[in-house]
């Protein structure tokens, strides 16, 4: 059940609450755009790679406890 709810608040932050995720040069180069649509592009692109290496970790982590409460269980 815990998990449950720690997955379901893991998505409400993806999906709810605006992110930005620029790195200074990114961000000094896209200011200067006054469209404001080669931000979103590379801020969504950023936010998108970020994304992938937590959710290995998030994988790892999940096959370390499931074989840990195996072991024990035996």
């Amino acid at each position: 059940m815990k998990l449950k709810l720690a997955l379901f608040i893991l998505f409400l932050l993806f999906t709810i609450i605006p992110m930005e995720a620029q790195c200074a040069m990114c961000r000094a180069v896209i200011e200067s755009d006054d469209s404001g649509l080669a931000a979103k592009g590379i801020n969504n692109g950023i936010v998108y790679l970020m994304i992938f290496p937590y959710l290995l970790i998030a994988g790892v982590g999940y096959a370390i406890y499931k074989s840990r409460k195996k072991a024990r269980e035996e």
